[in-house]
C-alpha cells in the first residue's frame, strides 16, 4: 500500500481535541450504565418474567453501537463488554422464551433489524472472533432454506413466508400470548382493517390532515376478533419489510465471500422489484401464499403487515427497499438497484400536493384511496444520494422542502437511530455549514453527560421499567465521530448495514479504529475522491494508520495529492508527535467484493 508521513506541525485544531474527548468520555461512561443496570452475570435487573415476542430486540439495543464504537476507536474494554452483554442479552431473553438457538424465535423485521444491528457490528470489530462467524452462518440459513428447522424461505416463489418468522421458522397463526406486552401500545394505532366489527373511536393525527379510527386493543373481546383478521389475512405473505432480511444474508457474504449469499439478497429483491412492475411499479404491500399479490386481501395491494395501511405505512415501504437495494449495490457493485426505492420516492412525491408552498406527501393508503398527507422525510432519498454520489439524487433530496427547514439544524440529544443530524453534515460537506464538527462534538458530549445524570438521578423501580429503559440512557453515542471521522452516516436503523467513505486501523496495535491521540475529519467528499485530515495530538507518541476505502475495502484508492498509486483499498499514513496531514486520495467506488477482511487477513 502507498504510505505517506506527515511533515506539518500546526496548532492542534479544536475538533481534532474533541472528538478525543469525547472518545475518553464514552470509553469511561459505558460500563458505568452497564454496571448501574445489570447482575454480575450480565442480565438485566428486571422482571423474572417477559411474556409474549416482544421486547429482546430493546436489550439488544440497549448496547447495539459498542462494538461499532470500538471499530471507530473505542477502548479494548469496550469490545470486550460488548461481547459479555451480548451474550447476557441472548441467554436472558432465551429464558422469557423469546430467544431460541440465539436468535429471536419469531418476530417481524422491522425488531429483527433492530436486535442484528448489534451483532453486525462485531464483523468490523473483529471479523475472525468465534463463535460470531459460525453464529452468522447459522442465522443466515434461517433465511435462505438450509436450516431444517427454519423453513422460512420458499424458494421456487422467492418469498419469505410469513411476516413472522425467526429460529422456529414461519409463524402462520399468532397466538393470544403473542402480543401480551405490546397491545397497550398497539391501542395508539389505527385498527388494521375498516370493516372489523369492533368498537372504534376517531382520532385526528397532528400534521397529517387525517381522522383515523382506533380500537382498544387492551380489551380481549376486541383483541381476539383483530388477531382473528390478521392471522386469517396476514400470516401466510410476504411483506416488503422481510427484505430487511438481506442484511443478515449480506453479513454472511461480508465474512465468507460465498457467492450463494449474494445470489440470495439479488434474487430476493428483485423478486420485489418484480412485483412492484406487475403493480403498475407502486410496492404491493402483501403477496399470497402462491405468490399473487392481494391474495388473502380481497385483491387489494394494500393491507398487508407493516404495510401502505398499518400501522406506519410509507417508512415501513420505503425504509426496507432501500435497506435491501444498498445491500445489493454494495455486493454486486451494481448502482443501479437503487432505482428501486428510487421509484417509490418519485412515485410518493408525484402523488403530493402543495399545500402552502409546502409539498405534502400520502403516507398510508387505505380503501378511501392515498391518504395522511404530510412532509416527506428525507432520510432515506439521503441514504440514496449519498451512496450514489448522483447529481439526480442529490436534485431529489434538495427538492424537498424539510431540506430548507429544521432538518439542517444541530438538534440537543441523539434520537433512538443516532441519526438526526444528516441535515446539517450534509450541509458542512457541501461549504454552508462550516462549524458543524465543533458543534456535532459538542452536542454528542453534552448528551454522554445528559444521559449520565439520568443513570445517577435513577431511582425506577426495575419490577415495572419498560424494555426502552436502557436504551434510553446508554451513554455511546456514534453518529457524529461516523461523520466527521469516516464520512458517512449513521446506518439506516431498522437493519441496514454501514456505508461509509473511509474506516481506520491502528497499523502499531493490529486493530480497527483510530489509534490513541489521532483525530481524523472528512473534508469533502464525491463520487471520485474524498479529503480527509488527520492529526496525532499526542506531543509524545508517534502513530501509525491504515486508512481503509470504504467500511469493508468495497472502494479502492487510485491516486495521493493528484499523484497516481497503485489500486488498493488501503493508505498508511505515519503520524509523528504533534503532526497533521491533509490528504486528497482519488478513488474508485464499489470495484472490490466487500470483506470485513482488513489489510492483515
Amino acid at each position: 500500500m502507498t504510505s505517506l508521513r506527515a511533515e506539518s506541525l500546526e496548532p492542534i485544531p479544536g475538533w481534532a481535541l474533541r472528538e478525543r474527548q469525547l472518545i475518553d468520555a464514552m470509553n469511561e461512561a459505558a460500563p458505568v450504565y452497564a454496571r448501574r443496570y445489570t447482575r454480575e452475570d450480565g442480565s438485566f435487573i428486571w422482571r423474572d418474567r417477559w411474556p409474549g415476542m416482544d421486547g429482546s430486540d430493546d436489550g439488544y439495543e440497549s448496547y447495539h453501537n459498542w462494538p461499532l464504537f470500538y471499530a471507530i476507536g473505542g477502548s479494548d474494554q469496550i469490545h470486550n463488554l460488548s461481547r459479555f452483554y451480548w451474550n447476557a442479552v441472548t441467554k436472558q431473553f432465551t429464558s422469557y422464551g423469546q430467544i431460541y438457538r440465539e436468535f429471536d424465535a419469531y418476530y417481524d423485521w422491522m425488531h429483527h433489524g433492530e436486535s442484528s444491528i448489534f451483532f453486525y457490528y462485531f464483523g468490523l470489530a473483529d471479523a475472525m472472533s468465534e463463535p460470531d462467524r459460525s453464529r452468522a452462518l447459522r442465522f443466515a440459513s434461517f433465511y435462505t432454506g438450509d436450516d431444517a428447522e427454519a423453513q422460512n424461505w420458499d424458494a421456487q416463489k422467492k418469498m419469505i413466508r410469513s411476516p413472522i418468522t425467526g429460529s422456529r421458522g414461519p409463524r402462520f397463526e399468532n397466538s393470544f400470548e403473542d402480543w401480551e406486552t405490546h397491545r397497550a401500545i398497539l391501542a395508539d394505532y389505527p385498527v388494521p382493517f375498516d370493516d372489523l366489527d369492533v368498537p372504534t373511536r376517531a382520532v385526528a393525527r397532528p400534521g397529517s390532515g387525517e381522522t383515523v379510527r382506533i380500537a382498544d386493543w387492551t380489551d380481549d373481546a376486541v383483541y381476539r376478533v383483530i388477531l382473528e383478521a390478521l392471522n386469517r389475512r396476514q400470516m401466510r405473505c410476504d411483506v416488503p419489510l422481510n427484505l430487511a432480511s438481506t442484511s443478515l444474508v449480506s453479513h454472511a457474504f461480508i465474512l465468507t465471500g460465498d457467492p450463494k449469499y449474494r445470489a440470495w439478497v439479488v434474487d430476493y429483491l428483485e423478486a420485489w422489484a418484480d412485483r412492484i412492475r406487475r403493480n403498475d411499479g407502486i410496492c404491493p404491500d402483501n403477496v399470497g401464499p402462491s405468490g399473487e399479490i392481494g391474495e388473502t386481501m380481497d385483491g387489494k395491494w394494500w393491507g398487508g403487515y407493516y404495510g401502505w395501511r398499518w400501522p406506519h405505512g410509507f417508512q415501513t415501504i420505503i425504509e426496507p427497499l432501500t435497506i435491501a437495494a444498498m445491500n445489493a449495490a454494495l455486493l454486486t457493485g451494481d448502482l443501479s438497484y437503487l432505482d428501486i426505492p428510487r421509484g417509490q420516492l418519485d412515485r410518493i412525491i408525484d402523488l403530493g400536493r402543495l399545500v402552502d408552498g409546502r409539498l405534502l406527501v400520502p403516507h398510508r393508503h387505505t380503501d378511501d384511496g392515498w391518504t395522511s398527507y404530510r412532509p416527506l422525510r428525507p432520510h432515506h432519498a439521503a441514504q440514496i444520494w449519498y451512496m450514489s454520489q448522483d447529481e439526480r439524487d442529490r436534485r431529489r433530496l434538495e427538492s424537498l422542502p424539510e431540506v430548507q427547514s429544521d432538518w439542517l439544524e444541530v438538534e440537543p440529544g441523539r434520537g433512538k437511530g443516532d441519526d438526526i443530524h444528516f441535515g446539517p453534515w450534509y450541509c458542512y460537506l457541501n461549504g454552508r455549514k462550516p462549524d458543524y464538527p465543533q458543534r456535532i462534538l459538542e452536542a454528542q458530549y453534552a448528551e454522554v453527560l445528559r444521559r449520565m445524570d439520568l443513570i445517577r438521578d435513577d431511582h425506577a423501580d426495575p419490577q415495572t421499567i419498560d424494555v426502552h429503559h436502557w436504551q434510553d440512557r446508554n451513554p455511546v453515542h456514534t453518529e457524529g465521530l461516523l461523520q466527521l471521522a469516516h464520512g458517512g452516516p449513521q446506518i439506516v436503523y431498522h437493519g441496514g448495514l454501514l456505508h461509509v467513505a473511509l474506516r481506520y486501523y491502528d497499523a502499531d496495535r493490529r486493530r480497527p479504529g483510530l489509534p490513541g491521540d489521532v483525530g481524523a475529519l472528512v473534508t469533502s467528499l464525491d463520487g471520485q475522491s474524498v479529503g480527509f485530515t488527520l492529526v496525532n495530538t499526542s506531543p509524545v507518541h508517534e502513530r501509525t494508520v491504515i486508512v481503509q476505502a470504504g467500511a469493508f475495502a468495497e472502494h479502492a484508492f487510485t491516486s495521493v495529492d493528484g499523484r497516481g498509486t497503485a489500486e488498493s483499498p488501503w493508505l498508511r499514513v505515519e503520524l509523528p508527535p504533534g503532526r497533521s496531514i491533509a490528504v486528497r486520495a482519488g478513488t474508485k467506488r464499489y470495484c472490490n467484493a466487500p470483506s470485513y477482511r482488513g489489510p492483515w487477513v
